[in-house]
């Protein structure tokens, strides 16, 4: 927002608008207007839970199951502190321990049993069969449902090539075993079909293996929703009527109820202060570690934590309508949005399983007509490997695992991210756009001096203004309301009441026409500003907003209102510049208040009587010139500039319209948290690429090795079972990646 005078919104950029035009903003409400789905109140499960796929977010299922595309099994949208173990891990560890035996006796006999005699070669490959069935076709059921989900639905994925590989193994060795005869003399070794059922059995045991490490690990991601949820209390102090206190669980507590907040405990929902006096720590919302003084009047956030002193406050907005159930929701949401470098990879796991058959069938072919002895046993064997191996787990884990624990460390930090796309943009800006009133400065105006045009009197002034303003939520209408009040100016009623966004307010007073804005407003009224433009340029040039008070068209005055600079605001924006940020301060206050404000700052360029197109029109400008631009306000004449914006910055004290149309909410309002939400969005991309990089150079090498490129030179081949420890140690190591987010 700016202030160009208060309505002066050209740079105030908000200007006047009447209550009634869009909800009020609420300075302690960081994520009204995101426009997510209805949020989950804070510590309690959802009527009725929605499953998604962790890689493919589109997908939506009212019950779980697996996902069509990949075939990863569903997950709730929105973790629950009350939630069971994990029903997949559950029933993967089931299955793996109980044949892990069989897996081993298997392969035992497969590696000794012919070596040390332990069993007659004719009744050793049944005993086999015995053994790595319950293997195959109970533990690895899950595998081949996957398998032939994918192919129902033409979808090829990591399990498309699981279940070919550990089938084909499997089925050959039991037509091996069962009719060895129907098999050509070259798939023979010292006189008898091999069998590979240690294979069939290792393939599925260790990808169990990796599933459980894999599962465990990705439940790590959501430790940052479950950590905010986990801040909500169970109860709270309820006043009643009678003078009496009880405790009540949460869901009791009403809007407008009287809570008592102890010492030390955490505020139970979002209010006001009615009595007493004491330090709150916001940390767990802001990340702002200095605690925040409250007394009567002042807005508390629920989950906050009270300090040495009690108080007594108003229930305002309870359940889901609290802060911390809204920006749970919203990193939800934000969690499962498809990053572009998903969208990729996506593309290129679908090819790539097509082209992994391919290389498969190559494979097998090439060592049958042109391998050594038993030609064909070494084409089946490698063609297995080539499946196993060029699974694209860690492809499709790549990025979705990184956007996880990123949006949950920004929430953490005060930093909600509204997309996957805003998090990978983020990093790429070279250019902010600032707005002045309430993103460089406080947004919390005060009456500097009023000014009566000739023939006019200060009280007269202030009385026209004060009433007009009291249908406005702008912060330097507030101020003037304050003011008047103070000075126990009687205020009276107004009538057609109008506000133009960027340039003022207008409406009846005492069956006069009157205005209060900046000289657009008065240009568009035929009143000439000519007689108070001294007196306003003295103002702006000591850093004041002015605004102009006309009636019937007539000048009646001039109120000047300063707002102080945020303490935090030098800092942030050296921190910046020194990474090479081209900062511009673009407000609707006049020239001469952005110059004085700029100065300040130490700020290069300056724009000032802006009106919201203005700068749209600025952003559209620099985009032009090949800048990635960011846009921070907080202000209802922001929003079209943070439309605009390659990624559009809001303040979390600010309006609803503006943080509807931003990308990143700072939930503190500090510029510093856009010097944060960059540096987790350069490691998040990061991130992804290593990723991604790892995944491709996994496969690269990987595929050639399993197809024998290395056996006419060394003589070195990779066993099928190599293949799938490697295979599911690779989508490990990609979730432990992801995972040293949480650390930036």
């Amino acid at each position: 927002m700016d202030a160009h005078a208060h309505h002066d919104h050209t740079g105030c950029g908000d200007g006047h608008h009447p209550a009634s035009a869009s909800a009020p903003a609420d300075p302690n409400d960081p994520v009204r207007g995101m426009m997510v789905p209805p949020p989950i109140p804070a510590g309690s499960a959802p009527a009725a839970t929605i499953y998604t796929c962790p890689m493919h977010p589109q997908i939506r299922a009212s019950k779980p199951g697996n996902c069509p595309i990949c075939g990863m099994a569903l997950e709730p949208v929105m973790p629950t502190l009350d939630e069971g173990p994990n029903a997949e891990y559950v029933n993967f560890a089931h299955r793996f321990w109980w044949t892990l035996p069989l897996t081993v006796t298997v392969t035992g006999l497969a590696m000794l049993g012919h070596r040390w005699h332990l069993l007659d070669a004719a009744i050793q490959p049944w005993v086999e069969l015995g053994l790595a069935a319950p293997v195959v076709w109970w533990a690895g059921w899950p595998f081949f449902v996957r398998w032939w989900q994918s192919l129902v639905n033409q979808s090829p994925n990591m399990w498309t090539l699981i279940g070919t590989g550990v089938a084909v193994a499997f089925l050959y060795s039991a037509v091996a075993t069962i009719a060895p005869q129907v098999f050509p003399a070259s798939f023979a070794v010292d006189g008898r079909v091999a069998v590979y059922f240690e294979s069939a059995a290792v393939i599925v045991s260790l990808t169990l293996l990796g599933q459980l490490l894999e599962l465990r690990a990705r439940s790590r991601t959501s430790a940052a929703i479950k950590a905010l949820l986990g801040l909500a209390p169970k109860t709270a102090r309820r006043l009643r009527d009678d003078g009496g206190e009880e405790d009540v669980g949460l869901s009791q507590v009403h809007v407008g109820d009287r809570v008592r907040v102890r010492p030390g405990e955490r505020v139970p929902v979002d209010g006001e202060v009615l009595e007493g006096r004491s330090n709150v720590d916001e940390s767990m919302l802001t990340g702002e570690a200095v605690p925040v003084e409250k007394t009567a009047g002042s807005k508390v956030i629920g989950a906050t934590i009270n300090g040495s002193g009690s108080l007594v406050m108003r229930a305002e907005k309870v359940g889901a309508a609290t802060v911390l159930s809204q920006i749970v929701q919203l990193v939800g949401a934000a969690q499962r949005s498809r990053a572009p470098l998903q969208r990729m990879a996506d593309r290129v796991a679908y090819w790539f399983v097509l082209a992994v058959f391919a290389i498969a069938l190559v494979t097998f072919v090439v060592w049958g007509l042109f391998g050594p002895d038993s030609s064909w046993v070494y084409g089946t064997v490698n063609a297995i490997a080539v499946l196993i191996i060029a699974c694209p787990c860690a492809l499709g884990l790549a990025t979705p695992m990184s956007i996880m624990v990123a949006t949950g460390r920004g929430a953490t930090s005060g930093v909600l991210f509204k997309d996957a796309e805003a998090i990978e943009r983020m990093g790429t800006v070279d250019t902010l756009i600032v707005d002045k009133t309430g993103t460089l400065t406080a947004g919390k105006p005060v009456f500097q001096g009023v000014v009566a045009a000739e023939g006019r009197q200060e009280d007269e002034v202030l009385h026209v203004a004060a009433t007009l303003d009291q249908g406005s939520e702008h912060p330097l209408a507030d101020a003037i309301v304050v003011e008047a009040r103070k000075r126990g100016t009687p205020l009276g009623p107004v009538t057609d009441f109008e506000s133009s966004t960027g340039s003022g307010v207008r409406g009846r007073v005492d069956g006069r026409l009157t205005a209060v804005g900046n000289t657009v407003l008065l240009t568009e009224m035929g009143i000439d500003p000519g007689p108070l433009l001294t007196a306003a340029e003295g103002w702006r040039e000591q850093g004041a907003s002015v605004v102009y008070v006309a009636a019937d068209g007539q000048l009646l005055g001039l109120i000047a209102i300063a707002d102080p600079i945020k303490e935090s605001t030098p800092q942030a924006l050296a921190t910046l510049e020194a990474a090479g940020i081209r900062i511009i301060m673009a407000t609707g206050d006049g020239l001469t208040t952005a110059r004085a404000v700029g100065r300040q700052l130490r700020l290069q360029e300056v724009h000032g009587e802006l009106r919201p197109q203005d700068k749209a029109d600025l952003v559209a400008r620099l985009k032009a010139e090949g800048r990635r631009v960011a846009m921070a306000g907080d202000g209802i004449n922001d929003a079209p500039a943070l439309a605009a914006a390659d990624v559009g910055i809001s303040m979390g004290t600010g309006t609803d319209v503006a943080m509807a149309a931003s990308h990143v909410t700072l939930v503190k309002g500090d510029l510093r948290g856009i010097a944060r939400a960059r540096e987790l969005s350069t490691a998040t991309v990061a991130n992804m690429k290593q990723n991604l990089g790892f995944a491709f150079l996994y496969n690269s090498i990987g595929i050639p090795i399993a197809a024998g490129a290395l056996y006419p030179e060394f003589g070195v081949l990779l066993s099928p079972m190599i293949a799938a420890l490697a295979m599911s140690l690779s989508s490990v190591s990609v979730v432990g990646n992801a995972l040293r987010l949480r650390g930036e």
